[in-house]
């Protein structure tokens, strides 16, 4: 067996991940978690810039090119096209949210279209991979990002970093400050972090993770109770919202946010995942923030099959055919409406662009409607 298939077999437990750079990590143990001694590292000090009573400027909307064709696959289209390999940053996308017409802005995040990355921090593992750093995806319009937080066993330090089978060197306190320093140049835009899996952290070391999310955005971190439409966003001046996969934490702070619903196929071919996603659409939409998964998966039979193939090679294929997919997408509150699309290697293609222009199709009024049958139908509901 090719020395490539030997790696990727390694892997096929979980989504698999690019070729790793050793100058870019550090392997994961295979010890046991136990308890963890050692000091708190200094404390996550004051961010700078300005206070929290700054209200942005009002947006100006240029509006963008959008198509609201609905575009249907043919049962002959290809599901797999050419691999595309051109990386670009749309620096255009930057701002969007400040540039959407005033007609969206009472409507809740939830229910417009978010573009997200899919294990956001894998650009750590392999730096050869050409896959956009967290400031570079946050540029190119990205407004969803998902980190899988780990602390490293026997480590008698609190530092915690990011984990896809291996660790990254990055610690997530350092990620956390460049995302903040971004958005005190973009006022207007919101990000949406979820952060997951918690591989080996303690009840001490979930305690240092809120103190320093919390410690780091300050004010900009939006409460759980308020309704998130950027009217609401911009004069409160939050500009972060942190769903938290622990029940505990959850509890003791209202600035964390429930996990957030990932429709994750788990398929290895294009059309099987959109027939999953199809099939999620069909069973109807959280009420709240919920992702849809564009990722396929690298599975051990796909391994053995194509020895000298890659997840990212995979995935490039299948962006012509996904990109139909995303273009017949509605946002909104109804039963097969999306909310955030998150997928690999964002950097290529038109993914993002493609995502933002889906607001275009909003019905503001139709909005309202299903917003007020949503009232109605909850009043209806016996108190539990």
């Amino acid at each position: 067996m090719p020395r490539q298939a030997r790696e990727r077999l390694c892997a096929s437990g979980s989504t698999a991940s690019p070729p790793l750079h050793p100058s870019r990590l550090f392997l994961k143990p295979a010890a046991t978690r136990a308890g963890r001694g050692g000091s708190a590292p200094p404390g996550c000090g004051a961010p700078g810039g300005p206070g929290c009573s700054r209200l942005p400027e009002e947006p100006t909307w240029e509006r963008s090119r959008s198509s609201e064709t609905s575009y249907e696959a043919p049962e002959n289209i290809p599901m797999e096209g050419p691999l595309q390999t051109v990386l670009h940053v749309c620096h255009e996308n930057g701002q969007w949210m400040s540039r959407l017409p005033e007609k969206l802005w009472d409507i809740p995040l939830y229910n417009l279209a978010l573009p997200g990355s899919h294990d956001t921090m894998t650009y750590c593992l392999d730096r050869s991979s050409a896959v956009l750093t967290v400031t570079e995806q946050l540029e190119a319009g990205v407004r969803y990002l998902d980190f899988r937080i780990a602390h490293k066993a026997n480590d008698p330090s609190m530092n915690l970093y990011f984990v896809h089978m291996v660790y990254t060197t990055v610690t997530v306190q350092a990620i956390l400050w460049e995302i903040l320093r971004w958005l005190e140049t973009h006022p207007q835009e919101v990000v949406i972090i979820a952060c997951r899996n918690f591989d080996g952290l303690t009840k001490r070391l979930h305690n240092h993770l809120v103190a320093c999310i919390k410690e780091i955005f300050q004010c900009k971190l939006c409460p759980r109770n308020v309704v998130p439409t950027l009217r609401t966003l911009w004069h409160l001046g939050h500009q972060v919202i942190v769903s938290y996969e622990e029940d505990v934490e959850l509890e003791k702070h209202c600035e964390l946010w429930p996990p957030i619903p990932y429709w994750w196929g788990n398929k290895t071919s294009t059309r099987a995942l959109i027939r999953y996603l199809e099939r999620m659409k069909r069973m109807g939409r959280p009420g709240k923030f919920f992702v849809a998964g564009i990722n396929l998966t690298e599975n051990l039979r796909y391994i053995l099959v194509h020895p000298f193939g890659s997840l990212k090679k995979m995935t490039l294929q299948s962006l012509p055919c996904l990109k139909i997919w995303i273009k017949q997408q509605y946002p909104g509150p109804k039963k097969k409406c999306i909310n955030i699309i998150a997928g690999d290697f964002i950097g290529n293609n038109d993914f993002v662009k493609d995502v933002i222009e889906l607001n275009t199709k909003i019905n503001t009024s139709l909005h309202c409607q299903s917003e007020l049958e949503q009232i109605a139908f909850n009043s209806q509901l016996p108190n539990l």
